[in-house]
Order: structure tokens, then C-alpha cells, then sequence
């Protein structure tokens, strides 16, 4: 696996003008981060040996920005899709949907609730941070995940992007695995102008 501080490395040394102490401080931290880089990896080796690979993780292997551990972490949260009756009630057991506050006509919308589980609140929504730090790749830049991502943190900022994106990704979930398909872009319906 490649180490996440391997970029950060190289631009810390093509910048040498810093005083000396200054550097060493620097080299044994980065020896320490790359040390604790080696013991994740060795980790995530035991746990790709340990778990079975089973049909919902080969789908779960399409769906944007998860990788292996996330995968393996949202199947075994989830269990049985049957559990759920709509993609809103896996949602909300994920902890993706926000909390509502209404008042008259006007309604609200909160934080993510803190009542929920945990693990696949955390693996969606890193899932979601992965889509916003993959944005600009040429790959990925008409995705839906991203469209969706852009447009909610021009109008709300990053954190609410994430915790949308991380919403259509449990949603999206439900219904790969309920209809035991691979992640599909949705089709845009072309809206008509209203007739009178």
C-alpha cells in the first residue's frame, strides 16, 4: 500500500532551508507517522485474509469512494438487507439523514443525529470525504457523487456536500444490494416546461 505521507515527504525535502533542528524534528516524526502507516497496512492485510468475500461486497466494490475496509465495514453493519424497508430507514439507521426541526411552514435541518450507528455513520461519511478530495480527477468529475457534491457545498459549505453525499451513498446502498446490482449512475429526467 502506498503511505498517505509520501507526497507530504517529498515536498518536505525539496524545502531544506529550514534550520537544522527544525529538520530532524521533522524526519522523526515522519519516521514515526510512516511506522505507524507500516502497522495499519499490516492490519488491513489480516482483515482482507480473515474476511470472506462474499456476493453484496462484489457489489459493494462499484459504489463511489469505498475502498476494501469500508466495504467490509458496511456489510457486516448492514447484515441482511431485509432488515430495512426503504433506503430512508437505512439512511437513518446510518445516521446520514439530518435531523429536522419544524415550525409552521418552515422546517429546519440539523446536525447528523448522534443516535445511530456509529460504524457506518463513519464509513459513509469518510466515503464521502473520499469523493470530495477525488472531485478534480478527470475520471470522476461527471459522476453523479460529485455533481451532487458541488452543488451542495456551493449553496451549504463542505460538511452539509459530505453529509449529503453520504446519504445518496447509504441510499444507494439499499438499493444495490435489494436489487443485487452494481452502483449505476442515476438517469436525469429532462424537465418540459409547464404547458397551460
Amino acid at each position: 500500500m502506498i503511505s498517505l505521507l509520501s507526497g507530504f515527504h517529498r515536498g518536505w525535502n525539496k524545502n531544506s532551508k529550514r534550520p537544522a533542528e527544525t529538520q530532524k524534528c521533522v524526519h522523526q516524526e515522519l519516521e514515526l507517522l510512516e511506522a505507524l502507516q507500516t502497522q495499519i497496512d499490516v492490519m488491513e492485510g489480516r482483515i482482507r485474509e480473515r474476511i470472506q468475500v462474499t456476493p453484496a461486497i462484489e457489489l459493494l466494490k462499484s459504489l463511489p469512494g469505498v475502498g476494501d475496509i469500508l466495504i467490509i465495514v458496511i456489510n457486516l453493519e448492514i447484515g441482511a438487507i431485509e432488515r430495512f424497508s426503504t433506503a430512508e430507514q437505512l439512511a437513518s439507521y446510518a445516521g446520514t439523514v439530518p435531523t429536522v426541526k419544524s415550525s409552521g411552514a418552515r422546517s429546519r435541518y440539523g446536525h447528523l443525529p448522534k443516535q445511530s450507528n456509529h460504524y457506518l455513520k463513519c464509513a459513509f461519511t469518510e466515503a464521502a470525504n473520499a469523493v470530495s478530495r477525488y472531485r478534480n480527477h478527470p475520471s470522476w468529475r461527471h459522476k453523479h457523487v460529485i455533481r451532487l457534491y458541488e452543488c451542495v457545498r456551493q449553496q451549504k459549505g463542505h460538511s452539509k456536500a459530505v453529509g449529503a453525499v453520504a446519504r445518496h451513498l447509504a441510499e444507494a446502498t439499499f438499493w444495490m444490494l435489494t436489487k443485487n446490482q452494481t452502483h449505476k449512475e442515476p438517469v436525469m429526467k429532462k424537465v418540459l416546461p409547464r404547458q397551460e
